[in-house]
């Protein structure tokens, strides 16, 4: 018995002994495969880490590139000229008349010097600069003499054609082979899209900010038919009339006004399409002003009682009332009671969104309309027409050697009664109205556009063409001229030197 039990103590010694030793074999496989894990993990988590980092990297290089692309194309605009101020010092009421000086911004759309702007940055202006950024320096010549002479160079520049209703203006320095952002009509924002602001906001040149794209048709003014990209890309005074552009670089917009009730960004910016910009833009390098385009047909809102007592298909929207015998409406087969539901690829639930969808395209071009007419639903191909402009009217009237004026370069036009009626905007119902410019070779630049109005030559009321001939060939080369002009409802005086 002994024996037996001094085997059995002997056996459960050694199992003991074996059964420790695989309690450390065990504690020493977790301890290693705890330590491989963490290993395993920190291993895993630094290349997380670099991937990470690699892509902030990737993003921060393509934003890079992009500002260096676009930067050297947008300019600082400084204007001179005269507005209204209220003086506190005499009350709310006390208006006064004096020089001011304000920002804004532009891009080089051409690389012979046309520069985009907003109207509202050049109105009222009697002296324009604009200041485009020193050239471009490559990072091997970054060192060098010629680098370290770059400077910004400042421009006078005169107004090509401006049209207040879509807050646009074209402007031109005389300079070429300028780095240049196209306009590229096709050009679609989509909501959420990264964008970029460029500009001077506070005076602040070669700022850019960076956002997305809000909204791709918003309208701020129901009674507009005008539509914007609505971004929260951080937009502030004097940002106006700089370019929000895409990852890509293309120009996607102008923007235009910040909605803010601090004066400040607040995430509420608006540019104008670009597709209204390529509308806009060859007809105000041509003719100075826009050529509205239209169908020859009236449209109405639906209400909800026009819907149900005419029995309409749906109860919003807009309906033909009224089409013009043999028009580009008429011959395309629109119908009264036609409603149009979409013009091209935008959608006209309204009339506002219907005249915008107009200004996407120029006279002459042909659009897909489609129409709901009674349960069916119609698709046609209309003819835009053009509305046609005063100012073009009276070139057709004129005799180009009669009502030439040559030292300003410019086909002149007195005003009459009819005249002055047909031009409801007009203040003063005299003076010589520039019907166009000519391609006489006059010395200096004369700040005059199609569809100014001289009233005055240097405190002399003019009136006739006689009288303004007269003035200008008594002044001597070299003497100063100041013009009493009307432009837009406002007048303003322009000078130059003979």
């Amino acid at each position: 018995m002994r024996l037996i039990k001094r085997a059995m103590k002997n056996s459960h010694n050694i199992g003991c002994k074996q059964l420790a030793s695989r309690k450390w074999i065990t504690a020493l496989s977790f301890v290693g495969c705890m330590l491989l894990t963490q290993r395993l993990h920190a291993q895993s988590k630094k290349i997380g880490q670099g991937q990470a980092s690699d892509a902030l990297h990737q993003l921060n290089d393509s934003v890079e590139a992009l500002i260096q692309r676009v930067s050297p194309s947008i300019v600082q605009i400084q204007v001179s000229g005269f507005a209204s101020t209220e003086d506190p010092a005499q009350g709310q009421t006390s208006v006064i008349v004096g020089k001011q000086r304000t920002i804004g911004s532009g891009v080089i759309v051409d690389p012979d010097g046309y520069i985009v702007t907003n109207a509202h940055v050049v109105k009222g202006a009697q002296r324009i600069e604009v200041i485009v950024p020193a050239p471009a320096v490559s990072d091997k010549d970054k060192d060098s003499d010629s680098a370290q002479n770059g400077h910004e160079r400042v421009f006078p520049a005169r107004v090509v054609g401006v049209t207040t209703r879509l807050d646009l203006a074209v402007i031109k320095i005389e300079s070429h082979a300028l780095p240049c952002l196209p306009i590229l009509g096709k050009v679609q924002p989509r909501q959420g899209e990264m964008v970029f602001a460029f500009g001077s906001p506070e005076g602040l040149r070669n700022s850019v900010t960076m956002g997305v794209v809000s909204a791709v048709d918003r309208q701020p003014d129901p009674d507009s038919p005008l539509v914007y990209v609505q971004t929260d890309t951080p937009i502030n005074p004097g940002n106006s009339g700089g370019p929000l552009v895409n990852a890509d670089g293309d120009l996607v917009g102008i923007n235009t006004f910040i909605l803010s009730s601090s004066g400040g960004n607040q995430g509420l910016g608006f540019a104008i399409p670009a597709g209204v910009l390529a509308y806009a833009y060859p007809q105000l390098v041509k003719y100075g002003h826009i050529h509205q385009p239209e169908i020859g047909a009236i449209l109405q809102t639906i209400t909800p009682e026009l819907s149900a007592g005419l029995h309409l298909p749906r109860d919003f929207g807009v309906i033909v009332s009224d089409v013009t015998p043999n028009g580009p409406a008429d011959q395309a087969g629109l119908k009264v009671q036609d409603i149009i539901v979409r013009v091209g690829d935008m959608r006209t639930g309204t009339l506002p969104l219907f005249g915008q969808s107009l200004y996407m395209h120029g006279g002459g071009d042909h659009v897909k309309m489609d129409v709901l007419r009674g349960s069916s639903r119609v698709q046609l191909d209309v003819s835009l027409g053009e509305r046609p402009h005063k100012v073009d009217s009276l070139v057709d009237t004129v005799d180009p050697v009669n009502n030439l004026v040559p030292h300003l370069g410019i086909i002149g036009v007195e005003l009459n009664v009819d005249l002055a009626h047909s031009l409801p905007e007009l203040r003063i119902p005299s003076g010589v109205i520039v019907a166009a410019k000519t391609l006489v070779p006059v010395s200096g630049e004369i700040p005059l556009q199609t569809g100014d109005v001289i009233h005055g030559l240097n405190g002399a009321t003019v009136t006739t063409l006689t009288d303004l001939r007269d003035r200008l060939g008594k002044i001597s080369p070299g003497d100063p001229v100041v013009l009493w002009i009307e432009r837009f409802g406002q007048l303003i005086y322009v000078s130059f030197v003979m």
